[in-house]
């Protein structure tokens, strides 16, 4: 029997606070006990990923089962319950729930969002349900009708298994509040990748099933957004679902999915007016920063006509601009979830950025005297600018450079990873596919789709959509485009994002980064890289890139491209060939730790953190020879953003130099060492000549497996079931040699030292 001092924070929780909790009639089903609610932030280490640490919570309570209502935090006996409050506080705030608790198994801390008051509870008077409810619904000042919408379960299909994420419920619950509370227009602002349309399903599902609406209008701009979502997320309604067709209405169903064209029409002749001002209780505005927050666009006319219905805006970008606003329409936010933040949790693929910098675009060119393009015509006395560049100027052999060096990638990373090539305009993109299938010409032969043309005037391309968006590594691979692509389109599979035009608008640019966040790790999409050719990525050390809303000033067009298509249009175009093209430069940045580019030089960077964490080469050697296992300190570094993978990747180290010396090396200027060479000198130890034959063969077989794979190999008693330790006999037989397993242990530790002994 344990004495109480010895007791775990685990056996605290189930000797002490869970029958606490259900000595006061909470449910277990109604307890989630480990409730992780963050995937952990995905680090990428070269090629290699690995997972942060998720945030997990010991109880979330829940009324009902449904409604996230306390966060409890539990801590050992030997530390005060006021200790665990904080980190209860910090995890209650992230869910948006009301009351936070701590306990080491003595007395409970209550914490209470909505009076701000603290207090201590003794272990037998934690609160009922049905107290924390009441306490809740009195300072929302809910009635009994509002209750019933806010409880309202959502829906759960057992075979998929999908319940909402942590954040998703927020959006939901916060829909849900602000409606039962009367509001009429609401704005979701959430992330490319995020679940938007499971969240809107949701919020429709309950609505429709505590009868506050009847009928719902959901309208987007893209036939393929109506199809994807009719035929997954909002699936589960397709027996009160319709598609609004040849501007056909039937008043017989529930939910009503619709192009915004298929209701618009002349003055006073538009589809839906064949419907009765009040027939729609809730409009959801899909994508709504394209158009519908315009005051003067057709689009707005639906929403003005069914003016008493609920209206939710849905975006991954609101609008902001002198004439186009989502707020002023919508209002603010109800709830915000960023990309920021999605990668910070885990739910969304992080990136590398390699930016290609070519010398021409750095440079400019100015034609030699009298040179003409491929038609004869003369070209300009004038030096030609990156932003000329596909716009009124095609320099052949730049757009071959850009297509070899995509090629170049795909060969390197796998040659049927789903690729888009955002081009200046549509003219772009076919030179630009032209120029992709000559450099991929026998996976051409095989298959003449695996470069296509992705764009809004192409019906073929169009065609091909639904197959590029396939998981399946089928073709199309690799789709040129021009803004067709550039939101909306869910694959999901999609591994290189390449830029080569302009982009001014901050929506447009996080729009198409938006095209690679999907993560999909059952066809190793855990990443995705950005290649920039036009230095766009600027964007990314913005300010206003964090996430939030984007902001534009003025854009009286709510155009998202640099320069006019107008303007480019009216200006005269030259098409050369025979420009000698170079790539100046490369710079590979990765995202760190904060969500933010490493932008410095990568040993500057790692020496910088390795230095905050360990301030001399004495106080790193201690802490390093004073773990059991190396591993550990290794895990550490990498979980606070020091990627020693980045370094290898970016410098070329030696793959059998040991990641102890590349931090001395990088850290502290100490020569390094390969583990070849520290294996070596412990074979020759006077240490070694200690043990008895069979176990000395023991030792040195390890030595070998730490050689040619590092410390792990030491460190995983799995190692001994396999070749050649397999010769010796089982792991027991092997332990057995040394005495049992704490002195093979013991053995396996002086290896380690001796391995280190000579920094």
């Amino acid at each position: 029997m344990k004495n109480i001092s010895e007791l775990s924070e685990e056996d605290i929780k189930n000797q002490y606070i869970t029958p606490a909790l259900e000595k006061s009639g909470w449910k277990k089903e109604y307890m989630r006990m480990e409730y992780s609610f963050t995937d952990g932030q995905i680090l990428i280490a070269g090629n290699v990923v690995e997972r942060g640490k998720q945030k997990k919570a010991d109880y979330l309570l829940r009324k009902n089962g449904e409604f996230p209502i306390a966060v409890v935090e539990a801590k050992k006996l030997e530390y005060t319950a006021d200790s665990g409050l904080q980190q209860a506080i910090d995890y209650a705030t992230i869910l948006h729930v009301p009351f936070a608790y701590a306990s080491n198994g003595k007395k409970f801390i209550e914490h209470d969002f909505l009076t701000g008051i603290e207090r201590e509870i003794a272990m037998d008077e934690f609160p009922t349900e049905e107290e924390l409810w009441k306490r809740y619904c009195a300072n929302k000042k809910f009635q009994s009708a509002q209750e019933k919408v806010i409880l309202t379960p959502d829906h759960y299909d057992p075979v998929k298994n999908k319940i909402p994420r942590y954040y998703q419920r927020i959006a939901i619950d916060s829909v849900i509040q602000a409606v039962a509370e009367g509001q009429k227009r609401l704005l979701l602002v959430m992330a490319t990748g995020t679940g938007k349309t499971f969240t809107a399903f949701q919020i429709v599902w309950k609505l429709l099933k505590s009868r506050t609406v009847r009928r719902v209008l959901y309208l987007a701009d893209r036939n393929i957004l109506i199809d994807q979502t009719m035929a997954q997320d909002f699936k589960p309604l397709e027996k009160v679902m319709c598609k609004i067709q040849n501007k056909h209405l039937d008043s017989s169903y529930e939910v009503f999915m619709s192009l915004y064209h298929q209701l618009a029409g002349e003055d006073g002749d538009e589809p839906f007016r064949q419907f009765k001002p009040e027939f729609f209780d809730l409009i959801i505005v899909d994508e709504c920063h394209r158009g519908s927050a315009k005051a003067d666009s057709e689009w707005r006319k639906i929403l003005d006509y069914f003016s008493d219905a609920i209206h939710i805006g849905l975006t991954a970008t609101p609008k902001e601009t002198t004439e186009v606003s989502n707020k002023t329409y919508f209002g603010e936010p109800i709830y915000t979830y960023s990309l920021k933040q999605g990668i910070l949790d885990g739910f969304l693929a992080p990136y590398k950025v390699i930016r290609v910098n070519l010398d021409k675009d750095l440079e400019g060119w100015r034609p030699p005297a009298g040179k003409t393009d491929i038609d004869g015509k003369n070209l300009p006395d004038k030096t030609f600018r990156q932003e000329d560049f596909d716009s009124n100027l095609y320099i052949e052999e730049r757009t071959k450079l850009v297509a070899r060096r995509i090629t170049e990638w795909l060969r390197e990373n796998g040659q049927f990873s789903k690729t888009i090539v955002f081009c200046r305009n549509t003219e772009h993109a076919d030179r630009m596919r032209r120029a992709l299938a000559n450099e991929n010409a026998e996976l051409m032969r095989d298959n003449p789709r695996y470069v296509m043309k992705i764009t809004g005037d192409d019906d073929e391309g169009k065609r091909q959509l639904e197959y590029f968006i396939e998981p399946d590594a089928t073709p199309p691979i690799i789709a040129t485009t021009a803004e067709l692509l550039s939101t909306g389109v869910d694959c999901k599979t999609v591994k290189l994002i390449v830029i080569d035009k302009e982009i001014e608008s901050m929506i447009s640019f996080k729009q198409i980064i938006g095209r690679g966040t999907r993560l999909f790790p059952a066809y190793d999409k855990n990443f995705f890289t950005i290649m920039d050719f036009r230095g766009v990525t600027d964007k990314f050390y913005d300010p206003d890139f964090d996430g939030d809303p984007a902001i534009i000033l003025s854009d009286s067009s709510g155009g998202s491209v640099k320069n006019n298509p107008v303007e480019e249009n009216s200006r005269e175009k030259f098409h050369v060939r025979g420009v000698d093209v170079e790539i100046v430069n490369e710079a590979v940045s990765y995202l760190g730790k904060d969500g933010k580019l490493i932008t410095e030089n990568l040993i500057d960077y790692t020496r910088k953190n390795i230095l905050g964490r360990y301030s001399d080469l004495k106080n790193f050697l201690q802490v390093w020879n004073a773990a059991d296992k190396k591993q550990a300190i290794l895990d550490e570094l990498t979980a606070e953003g020091i990627f020693l993978a980045f370094l290898r990747d970016a410098y070329k180290f030696d793959e059998n130099i040991d990641d102890f010396d590349l931090i001395l090396h990088v850290a502290y200027g100490k020569k390094i060492r390969t583990r070849r060479q520290r294996a070596g000198s412990v074979k020759n130890s006077a240490v070694l000549k200690t043990f008895s034959e069979k176990c000395r063969a023991v030792l040195n077989a390890l030595l070998d497996k730490y050689s040619a794979n590092g410390i792990d190999e030491l460190e995983n008693l799995q190692v001994l079931k396999n070749a050649p330790f397999d010769s010796f006999g089982s792991p027991k037989n092997i332990v057995d040699l040394f005495g049992g397993k704490k002195n093979y242990l013991q053995a396996v530790r002086q290896l380690k030292d001796l391995i280190y002994e000579a920094a």
